[in-house]
């Protein structure tokens, strides 16, 4: 139980820190991998479609 746990935060963190990265690329640099700024969480969250 505690291990899943710990699974879980470690994954949010993970989450956080990669929404962080991709809100500190400019808009160039995001449309370069396709990703609008309006969609960061969504992309990072569930992925590109």
């Amino acid at each position: 139980m505690f291990r899943n746990f710990a699974d879980r935060i470690k994954s949010l963190r993970s989450t956080r820190s990669d929404i962080r990265q991709l809100q500190m690329m400019g808009d160039r640099e995001l449309a370069d991998i396709g990703v609008m700024r309006a969609d960061i969480e969504r992309a990072v969250r569930f992925g590109r479609r």
